[in-house]
C-alpha cells in the first residue's frame, strides 16, 4: 500500500498522542491541548479529563485508565470518575514521562528523559528496566506477552527487549534499523510487522512526514506520506482492527505551538488495512 487516500475522522485538536483503541473508542491525548478524549468511528467526543501534556495512555485490568503526564513526571489513575497518582516517578524520571504500554497484568512500561524505560507494577511500584537508548518513544508489547518493542527515535531504529519473569527486560536485539526516519508511535499486526510514525524531524526536509509499515528486519511493505504534516502515532482498531487511525499536525500547526502554544489543526485521520492489529496496546 502506498499514499491511501485518509478520511479526517476528528479535527480542531492541537497535538494528538498515545491513541488507544478500546470498547469502541479511540482513546488519545492532545497534549498541547491538556486534554485526554476518545471519540467513536462517528466522531462523537467525549472528553475525559484536563492535564498539563498528558501523553502516553493504557488500562489497568479493572479497566481504570492509566495516563502519563509529562513534565509532572507521574502516572495518573482514573476509575469511576476518581483521579489518583498512580505512580510518581519524579526519583526516577528527571526530565519527563512519555509513551506507555500496559500489559495484560497492569503492568505499565513508560519510557523517560528521551533515553530510559521504567517498569511500574500494578501496586505503583517502579523500577529502571532499560537505559541509555536514543530516544524512545512508542512501546507495544508482542501477542505471546514476552517481548517489549520500543521505538529509537533518535536512533533512527527499533528494538526487542525480551519480557523475563517479573516484568523485568532482556538484552535486546535489532528489530530494525530505519536511517532517514524517526520512528515515533507504534503498533502491532497480526503478521509480526509494526506501524509508526515518523515526524519531520530532520529541518532540511521539514514537513515530510510518513507513517510506515515495517517488518522485522527493516523491509518497508507499506507507505502513508503525509506532506506538510506531521505523521504522530497510529493505532489499529476498529471492530475487526484494520482501521489504522494516525494522529497528524501541520508544520506550521507545529510550529505555533512551540511558540505560543495555541494552534487547532491537529486531526485523527483514518484508512483501511489489510492486516489486523495484534498484541498491546
Amino acid at each position: 500500500m502506498d499514499n491511501p487516500e485518509t478520511n479526517v475522522l476528528l479535527s480542531g485538536l492541537l497535538f494528538g498522542e498515545g491513541p488507544r483503541w478500546r470498547e469502541g473508542r479511540l482513546w488519545f491525548s492532545d497534549m498541547w491541548g491538556g486534554r485526554v478524549m476518545s471519540v467513536d468511528l462517528a466522531g462523537n467526543v467525549e472528553h475525559i479529563a484536563q492535564f498539563d501534556h498528558p501523553s502516553g495512555l493504557g488500562f489497568l485490568p479493572d479497566g481504570s485508565l492509566l495516563v502519563s503526564v509529562m513534565y509532572e513526571r507521574r502516572i495518573y489513575r482514573i476509575s469511576a470518575g476518581n483521579t489518583e497518582v498512580h505512580a510518581d516517578l519524579t526519583h526516577i524520571a528527571h526530565e519527563m514521562t512519555n509513551d506507555m504500554v500496559v500489559d495484560d497484568e497492569g503492568r505499565a512500561y513508560i519510557d523517560t528523559d528521551l533515553k530510559n524505560v521504567v517498569l511500574v507494577d500494578p501496586g505503583g511500584r517502579s523500577q529502571l528496566v532499560a537505559e541509555g537508548l536514543s530516544g524512545p518513544n512508542g512501546l507495544a508489547i508482542t501477542p505471546d506477552g514476552k517481548t517489549l518493542i520500543v521505538n529509537e527515535t533518535r536512533g533512527e531504529a527499533i528494538r526487542a527487549f525480551p519480557i523475563e519473569q517479573g516484568g523485568s527486560l532482556g538484552t535486546p536485539r535489532l528489530f530494525a534499523s530505519l536511517p532517514g526516519t524517526f520512528p515515533d508511535g507504534l503498533c502491532l499486526d497480526e503478521e509480526g510487522a509494526v506501524w509508526i510514525g515518523s515526524p519531520p524531524l530532520d529541518a532540511e526536509h521539514y514537513g515530510d512526514g510518513q507513517f510506515l509499515r515495517v517488518l522485522e528486519g527493516g523491509e518497508i511493505t507499506d507507505r502513508i506520506s503525509t506532506p506538510g504534516r506531521w505523521a504522530i502515532a497510529p493505532m489499529l482498531g476498529g471492530p475487526d482492527r484494520k482501521t489504522l487511525f494516525l494522529t497528524t499536525s501541520s508544520v506550521e500547526n507545529v510550529r505555533i505551538l512551540k511558540e505560543t502554544g495555541k494552534a487547532e489543526d491537529g486531526r485523527i485521520e483514518t484508512v483501511r488495512v489489510d492486516v489486523p492489529g495484534a498484541g498491546l496496546p
